[in-house]
């Protein structure tokens, strides 16, 4: 069967010691994961993954799984051939020919020689190939700083040769950093701060709060739409639904009007707590950055995670806000994000929160609320909807029904 192949290029697992063999492991099924139902393979040669993928899968596949898997530095088609040189020569020329080179300028030719008993120098390589581009398009001068077009070719166990390689998203496989939950909202920065996390390597599910009729229907498409467009970086993930209404209400007419915001907010904490210590997590991931609104001042910070018996990140926590949105647009978040459905922490918020609250008196204002019941019967009613490595809705359940081995 004919396959197409990729060259993938690794980045920090390169640098792991003893327990590389388990990244790149995990590279490897989180490729594979993605690709499915089509069958892959992979194979490693020093500091490079080549990717075998059954003809019949569409290339427009292959790079979205290849671009939002962290882990990869950069990837490109390539072709494999024996390596002799008019051979390579014979493979190259077919690769530029079945290229559109009438938009291009300049050219640059790249080859790396693993292979120390080749016979033929890296330069000398370089100069025949440089000979086969001009025979393939003589209008292209050479250029060394900044090319329209660089020819790669590497000498390994085969020749591989390559064109112009994507960039990949860096970072570490998912799921090699343990696993936590995301506080996902309907706001720009929850969705970059799980993407900012799955880069670490860590493995997340969501957890969102729903208050109908208060916030609308429309508010958890947006959010379950925000799930889909990062379960790709997360390498999928589930989204728990947790209808909170009657716990906001109480809160909304309990606590002081000032302290409503971080009242809920050391409920959201409580709630995912249980979660975490549910499905044996080990973290708390938020979208908060110092001092962006009132309840995330590092006093309002130092309270929410007194709430927590894990460990809080956040990621975004030095950003500025266009930072943050550079982020949303260049991962795909940012339209869905500023769709108008406000979710339950904007509609319940105060007109004057506190800033510069005292931890001991918000805990005992908190402890007054009486919100175990309200956070019991929110999590007994919760719905779980849960995504593929490719972004695809694969089921919806009670929680506590059970689980999804597509995720």
């Amino acid at each position: 069967m004919a396959k197409l192949l990729y060259l993938i290029k690794e980045g920090e697992i390169s640098l792991k010691g003893l327990n590389r063999g388990l990244f790149e492991k995990r590279l490897k099924n989180n490729i594979k994961d993605k690709l499915r139902p089509y069958r892959s393979t992979t194979e490693r040669q020093k500091g490079r993954l080549f990717l075998f993928v059954e003809e019949s899968c569409p290339k427009e596949r292959i790079e979205k799984a290849l671009s939002t898997t962290f882990g990869i530095v950069g990837y490109a088609p390539a072709l494999m051939c024996e390596k002799k040189v008019d051979v390579i020569k014979e493979k190259a020329r077919r690769m530029l020919s079945s290229m559109d080179l009438s938009g291009a300028k300049t050219f640059k030719v790249i080859t790396k020689r693993e292979d120390k008993s080749f016979p033929v120098h890296s330069y000398d390589l370089t100069c025949i190939l440089a000979e086969v581009v001009h025979e393939v398009a003589d209008h292209l001068t050479v250029n060394l700083k900044n090319p329209d077009v660089v020819l790669h070719c590497e000498i390994r166990q085969q020749a591989f040769l390559y064109t112009n390689d994507a960039e990949g998203v860096n970072g570490l496989p998912v799921g090699t950093a343990g696993r936590g939950l995301l506080l996902l909202s309907g706001g720009i920065d929850s969705p970059v701060a799980g993407y900012e996390m799955a880069k670490r390597g860590l493995k997340m599910d969501c957890l969102y709060f729903h208050a109908y009729p208060y916030t609308s229907d429309e508010a958890l498409e947006k959010v379950k739409t925000l799930a889909k467009e990062i379960a790709p970086y997360l390498n999928g993930t589930r989204l728990f639904v947790v209808p909170f209404t009657e716990g906001q209400l109480n809160i909304k007419e309990k606590a002081a009007e000032d302290a409503t915001t971080l009242m809920f907010r050391a409920a959201m904490m409580k709630t995912a707590g249980q979660v975490v210590s549910n499905e044996q997590m080990t973290c708390i991931v938020t979208g908060e950055a110092l001092s962006q609104v009132a309840s995330q001042t590092l006093a309002a910070m130092s309270f929410t995670d007194s709430m927590s018996d894990y460990l809080v990140l956040r990621p975004l926590v030095a950003f500025d806000k266009q930072e943050i949105i550079n982020i949303a647009k260049r991962i795909g978040t940012y339209g869905t994000s500023i769709l108008p459905y406000e979710d339950c922490c904007v509609i319940f918020s105060p007109k004057h929160p506190l800033t510069n609250p005292d931890k001991d008196e918000m805990r005992k204002q908190y402890e007054s609320l009486g919100m175990e019941s309200f956070i019991t019967e929110a999590l007994e009613n919760t719905k779980i909807y849960s995504y593929n490595a490719r972004g695809e809705e694969t089921g919806v359940w009670n929680y506590g029904e059970g689980t999804d081995e597509n995720v």
